[in-house]
Formats: structure tokens, C-alpha cells, sequence
């Protein structure tokens, strides 16, 4: 006699499409991951987008290159660059990561034969948080310096002072008779700089890094220790802290910027800072450096941007969101100017030089020439603590995104291991990044933040950055797209977004990029020349980013099945579960298409749960409808 058939073989078994969250059985909920959590204030999503792009950038490198590239003129191609290169490329990534929900690495469900796009950006964003919290360390050093009475950069007469130090003070309160040629000597704070904080006499060059400066080494641990403490609950904890660290900066600068004009001489340093020349726009390096000076200025490609947005909801106004923040990032950086050369101005009349032989850029003007302009204020110290506290500020929400960027990046691909243990990751990867980032501590650490500043985001970055364009409008489709955003916003970008992104945006790019090329020049810092092993090596950190993609794009084809061509095909498509994360903002093509989802209709889930239909339903309605008919069109 044949066996009974068991009675739970005989009950209609319902396909796990068609059965609801809801009605299955308790311990499946185990087996989700941990929720990704949102934003939970309206305005920690804007300041912190406000606090990654005005960094450190904005005060030391816009107004010194306005100056150099045909200052009030260079305005001209530095908005025309803004509106070509920044603003689309800025609302694609925050779009991007909006609309999935997901980091950079894990967006590449959108094709993921170019994941190897995400791998480079997080290497790229992991050598510049190597090298960017020692410039924090930097500015805490110089912060702790500024806590006494007599600034210690003032006079000539300290143990690393040379003969050559020549004390301002000395010019001004001496014999004016007798005239002082200064060409030959070195600012007190100028030997600070070099023979105190750095130490860099106990260096030969990048191969004899020499010993660790422990007090720089303590800067820098305590630096990253404040980054952890930050983004130790995510978006949650850095999103409150960029309340205090976004608007804080603009306080200062707007107290630095009234001493500054009120101070003699002001106006000879304004009127150098903007003072237009246009003969400079027949140049195609004032362009170049305008679209340069947008591209890490509103830090597109680094992942930052897209990571932020995937803590929004669905419906937040991102088309909103990009012009205040972009268009305020361009008037920081004209306010900054203001700031920085009515001081500059005053400081080129007190020890009776050009102001071009006072003005520098990057660290030279933070650690050089401002700290020295302030010892000519009265309460100088206080103007010196103001100054570094702002540009600790300026530099910690910078530092927030490039870690949330990388740590969001590796629990959204592992998010059953890692999101429930988020903050012991975070502090992995922060010690991590410290412990590479001991050998800019030493005596010749210098040297390797210049080799690391020149190469780590110069052409890589370009490359991601072309390479997210191309495979956005060529790959996944144009009218995809628009189509997503119109799901997300109400409706579809115009043809200045469409035509930026298809034809302006990418070919601005591939210029900048050639121009990287043709120009290329090997690094230097003040006298001292790379040699070529280190030149190499910085290119290898370049290439290494790019070669990322070719290396994903081999992974992605192994693991399709078919011929080559079928392989490259397959794997060109987004994924399965690529679109909305949430079911009820998945419509048309995105329908049913989540493991465990209730469809058939997300919008009358949506309507269920939520009563009456909005906007966003009708927008949802429209979508399914258009797409009906480009289907009809298709199949005709």
C-alpha cells in the first residue's frame, strides 16, 4: 500500500510573491536587515550637504586662484562653469542616491557591470581622509597655539628661528632710514611653520621621512577621535552636529570680514582680489581652472552627495536643495575672498611690499600668511583662535561625509553583518585611516600629504566622475531617468538638466581631463622636487582608481551566464531589485520586483495605508500610464 500523502502537502501553497510582510510567520523578520534610518530633523539633510561642499577649499584656494586667473573676470567663467558642470552633475548624484536609497557602491544595481565606478570612488575618498584629517590636526595644533597671551609665531628669537627670521615689529618700530632689503629673509611665522610644527630640517625629502612629531601625532588621534564621536550613530549624530559645524563658519567669517575692511589698507588688497581683467577669458586656462575650482569645490564624485540623499525620504525637494547649496557654496567662496585680501591688503602696507608678494595659496595661507597678519592685530590671539576654530569647522563636515561616505558604501553591500554593528565598523575604519595616516606625522610627512593632495582626486576623480555621466544617459537611458526623478519629484528635469547631462557636463570633463594630461606637471613643495619613484607612485594612486573599472566590469560578466556579448548585456541592466527601497514608492516597471512584496499594485497599498490620494499618487499614475504607452509604441 502506497504511503499516506502527508496533509500539509495537500494545502495550496502561496507563492512568497504574493504573500504579505504581514502575514508571515514572525522569525522571518530576523533575517531582514536593520533598517538604514533617515534624516531625522528638516534641515540636517541641507547643512550637512552645506558643510560637505564649504570646506576648506572655499578660504585657501578660491580667492588666491580668482586673483591669479583675471580676478573680478574670472567670475565670468567660474558661474558659466558652475551652470555647466556643477549644478547637473550635482542634481544627478543627489538624484541617484535619492531614488534608490543606497550608497555608492550599492547604486550600481542601476548597471552593475560598471560597480568598479563605486570601488574607485571609495578608494579616492579613503586616501583623501587619510590626508585630510592631518590638516585638521593641523589647524588643532594651531588652535591650542593660539590659547595664550603672546602668540608664539610673533618674534624672531625661539630656538627654530634662523638668521634670516625677520620680525616685522623690528622693520616697523626701527630706523626707516636705514633701508631693509626683505627679499632674503623668512616671517617668523613662515619658521613656525616649517622648523617648529612640521620639523621638516629632520628631513632629506619623501624617502627619509625621519621621526613622528608626537605633538602633530596627538592632533591628528584627537582629530579622528572627534570624527568618530560624530558619526557614531551615522546620520543621526553627524546630522545634529552639522547644525553647530555648517553655520558656525559663516559667524566667524562675517567677524573676520568687518575687522578685515576696517583695518588700513583694506582696500588696496580688495581691489587687487577683484580688479577685472579680461584679457585673462581669451585664456583656456582661466576656464579650465573656473571648472576646476566648481568640480572640488561642490565635491562631485566623491560620493558624499549620493550617500546624504539616500538618507532622504522619497519626496524630499532635491531640485531645491542643489541650487541653495550650490549657489551658496559660490558666495561663500566671493565672501571668503573679502575676507581673506582686506587683510592681506593691510598686511602688504604695514611691511611695505605688493600685495602679490604677501598672497598665497593653500596651506601657505592658512599656516603662513594669515597667522602672521594676525600678530599685527591687536588681541591677536583672539583673531588667530577665531581663525583656526573656523577652519576646524569648515574641515570636520567635510571629514563627517568622506567617512559616512565610506562607511555607508560597505554596510549597504553587507547590510545583514554590518548595519546592526555600524558604530564598531565606523571605529575599525577610523583607526585604520589613522594608523596610514601616521606617516604624515613625521618629519617629512609633508611631503607625502603634497604627493597625496596632487594625485589621490586629481584624474581618478574625472574618470568616475565621466564614466557615472556616460553610463546615467547612455547606459540606463535618459528618458529612464527623467522618468525616475518624475516618479521621485512630480516632474521631469527640463532641457537645460537633459542637455547638460547628455552633451555639456560630460565633454567640460573629458577637457578638463586632457587638459590634466597635456599640462601635467610633477609635484613640488617650495624648492623641493619629487623625485621620480615618488612621481610614479603618485600616478599608480590615479590609475589605481581607474583600473578599478575594468577590474568590475570582468567580475560583473563572469557572473553571467551565455555568450560574451549575452554576458555584457545582462550585466549592463539594472538589477533585479534596483528602484525604490520603500514598496509603496514603487510603481510601473518597479512593481512586484522586491523579494516578499504585496503587489500587484504598491499604489493601492500606498492608498490603504495612507487614505486619499496626493500629488505623488497622481504622479504615480501618470508614470504607469506613460509607460504603458511607450510599451504600446514599442510593440508596434
Amino acid at each position: 500500500l502506497p504511503s499516506p500523502i502527508p496533509w500539509s502537502l495537500t494545502q495550496p501553497v502561496t507563492p512568497d510573491l504574493l504573500v504579505s510582510p504581514s502575514s508571515q510567520d514572525g522569525d522571518l523578520g530576523s533575517e531582514c536587515p536593520e533598517d538604514r534610518g533617515n534624516w531625522t530633523g528638516r534641515l540636517d539633510f541641507l547643512l550637512s550637504c552645506i558643510g560637505y561642499c564649504v570646506g576648506l577649499g572655499n578660504v585657501w584656494r578660491f580667492p588666491y586662484r580668482a586673483y591669479t586667473n583675471g580676478g573680478g573676470a574670472f567670475l565670468v567663467p567660474y558661474f558659466i562653469m558652475l551652470a555647466i558642470c556643477g549644478i547637473p552633475i550635482f542634481f544627478m548624484e543627489l538624484s541617484l542616491g535619492q531614488f534608490s536609497s543606497l550608497g555608492p557602491l550599492a547604486v550600481w544595481k542601476i548597471s552593475p557591470l560598471f560597480k568598479g565606478v563605486g570601488m574607485g570612488t571609495i578608494l579616492i575618498v579613503s586616501l583623501v581622509a587619510i590626508y585630510y584629517n592631518m590638516i585638521i590636526a593641523y589647524v588643532l595644533f594651531y588652535l591650542f597655539a593660539s590659547l595664550t597671551s603672546d602668540l608664539p609665531w610673533q618674534h624672531c628669537g625661539n630656538w627654530w628661528n634662523t638668521e634670516l627670521c625677520l620680525d616685522h615689529h623690528v622693520i616697523k618700530t626701527g630706523n626707516n632710514t636705514l633701508p631693509v632689503n626683505i627679499s632674503n629673509t623668512v616671517s617668523p611665522s613662515e619658521e613656525y611653520w616649517s622648523r617648529y610644527v612640521l620639523h621638516i630640517q629632520g628631513s632629506s625629502g619623501i624617502g627619509d621621512p625621519g621621526r613622528i612629531r608626537w605633538n602633530l601625532c596627538l592632533c591628528l588621534l584627537l582629530s579622528w577621535t572627534i570624527v568618530y564621536l560624530c558619526i557614531l550613530k551615522g546620520v543621526k549624530s553627524s546630522g545634529k552636529v552639522v547644525y553647530f559645524t555648517a553655520t558656525f563658519p559663516y559667524l566667524i567669517l562675517v567677524m573676520l570680514l568687518i575687522r578685515g575692511v576696517t583695518l588700513e589698507g583694506a582696500w588696496k588688497g580688495i581691489q587687487f582680489y577683484l580688479t577685472p581683467q579680461f584679457d585673462h577669458l581669451l585664456s583656456s586656462k582661466v576656464w579650465i581652472e573656473a571648472a576646476l575650482q566648481i568640480f572640488y569645490s561642490l565635491g562631485v564624485g566623491f560620493g558624499g552627495l549620493l550617500t546624504f540623499a539616500s538618507y532622504n525620504t522619497f519626496h524630499q525637494n532635491i531640485y531645491r536643495d542643489t541650487f541653495i547649496v550650490t549657489l551658496g557654496n559660490a558666495i561663500t567662496s566671493i565672501l571668503a575672498g573679502f575676507a581673506i585680501f582686506s587683510v592681506l591688503g593691510y598686511m602688504s602696507q604695514e611691511l611695505g611690499v605688493p600685495v602679490n608678494q604677501v598672497a598665497k595659496a593653500g596651506p601657505g595661507l592658512a599656516f603662513v600668511v594669515y597667522p602672521q597678519a594676525m600678530t599685527m592685530l591687536p588681541l591677536s590671539p583672539f583673531w588667530s583662535f577665531l581663525f583656526f576654530f573656523m577652519l576646524l569647522t569648515l574641515g570636520l563636515d567635510s571629514q563627517f561625509a568622506f567617512m559616512e561616505t565610506i562607511v555607508t558604501a560597505v554596510t549597504d553591500e553587507f547590510p545583514y553583518y554590518l548595519r546592526p554593528k555600524k558604530a564598531s565598523f565606523s571605529a575599525v575604519i577610523c583607526i585604520a585611516l589613522f594608523l596610514m595616516g601616521l606617516i604624515l606625522t613625521t618629519e617629512g610627512g609633508m611631503y607625502w600629504l603634497v604627493l597625496l593632495d596632487d594625485y589621490s582626486a586629481g584624474f581618478g576623480l574625472m574618470v568616475v566622475v565621466i564614466t557615472t555621466c556616460l553610463v546615467v544617459t547612455r547606459v540606463y537611458g535618459m528618458k529612464r531617468f527623467c522618468r525616475d526623478i518624475h516618479m521621485m519629484l512630480g516632474f521631469k528635469p527640463g532641457p537645460y538638466f537633459r542637455a547638460c547631462w547628455m552633451v555639456l557636463s560630460p565633454a567640460t570633463m573629458m577637457a578638463l581631463l586632457v587638459y590634466n594630461i597635456v599640462k601635467y606637471q610633477p609635484s613640488e613643495y617650495g624648492n623641493y622636487r619629487f623625485p621620480t619613484w615618488a612621481e610614479v607612485l603618485g600616478i599608480l594612486m590615479g590609475v589605481l582608481s581607474c583600473l578599478m573599472i575594468p577590474m568590475g566590469m570582468v567580475v560583473a560578466v563572469l557572473q553571467e551566464e551565455g555568450t560574451l556579448w549575452e554576458r555584457v548585456q545582462q550585466a549592463s541592466r539594472p538589477a533585479m531589485d534596483w528602484g525604490p527601497s520603500l514598496e509603496e514608492n514603487r510603481t510601473g516597471v518597479y512593481v512586484a520586483s522586491l523579494a516578499g512584496s504585496q503587489s500587484p499594485k504598491p499604489l493601492m497599498v500606498h492608498m490603504r495605508k495612507y487614505g486619499g490620494i496626493t500629488s505623488y499618487e497622481n504622479t504615480a499614475i501618470e508614470v504607469d500610464r506613460e509607460m504603458e504607452e511607450d510599451d504600446d509604441e514599442e510593440s508596434m
